[in-house]
């Protein structure tokens, strides 16, 4: 099975951007997402983005004022962001989440763990370790925002299945396979190639984080938390500091 990091580099991340409805979609999607949560960050304030992707809410972020440092560990995905980001101000990271303090200057306004990133942990004892590291890392004032899905109650039988996004040249699909601690995700994706079909398959683990859990972690480490139904089906939840 591969971890996370090779079953991006084998399959998602190069149609990344294609599976969250385009580039143009996905920056308008992230755009609104932001601005819901009416965070107020002043000019010039420094924002991580952890997962950061092509940027959907990284670029957005920049495009506020604030300035950016965007981790993640595709250096294909990191790649499209540059290209996508221009000058903006924007600093690219390509480095696992856990180490993203060793890549900051000062304490900053605002951490983001957007779009399902937070379930990519290896253990649920990572979790805490990134709360830890969060609540080091941020400034007085400061906001942390997370959303994911929750994968606690297992789906069953044919809801298992899942398609996520088809045009007349690709197919995305995946199924779920549920364990005691992690989901089991299996992505099929076919891909026109001339007059035939290509089909890649690859399967990794993501947590079974319930959104009990992850506030759990965050108060323990001195953080207030409101969760909030998120885009997508996700979860959202934004923590401050006491």
């Amino acid at each position: 099975m591969a971890t996370v990091a090779e079953h991006y580099e084998r399959v998602l991340s190069p149609v990344y951007s294609w599976m969250a409805g385009g580039v143009d979609a996905a920056l308008a999607a992230g755009k609104a997402e932001i601005e819901a949560l009416q965070l107020g960050l002043p000019a010039g304030a420094v924002a991580v983005d952890l997962g950061a992707g092509f940027g959907m809410h990284a670029i957005p972020l920049a495009r506020a004022g604030a300035r950016v440092i965007a981790v993640d560990s595709s250096s294909q995905l990191l790649g499209e962001l540059g290209r996508l980001a221009g000058d903006l101000p924007i600093e690219v990271v390509h480095d696992d989440l856990l180490s993203f303090r060793a890549h900051l200057k000062e304490k900053v306004a605002a951490i983001f763990c957007m779009g399902d990133t937070l379930t990519h942990l290896p253990e649920h004892t990572n979790v805490d370790f990134l709360v830890q590291e969060v609540a080091e890392a941020l400034a007085p004032g400061g906001c942390f925002v997370l959303s994911f899905r929750d994968y606690s109650e297992p789906l069953l039988d044919a809801s298992r299945f899942i398609p996520v996004r088809s045009d007349e040249r690709r197919i995305l699909m995946c199924f779920l396979e549920y364990e005691e601690d992690s989901v089991v995700v299996n992505d099929v994706l076919h891909e026109r190639a001339g007059d035939a079909w290509e089909t890649r398959v690859s399967s990794y683990r993501k947590l079974r984080l319930s959104p009990g859990r992850v506030t759990g972690s965050l108060e323990s480490f001195g953080f207030d938390a409101r969760q909030e139904p998120g885009p997508r089906g996700m979860v959202r939840i934004v923590a401050r500091p006491r």
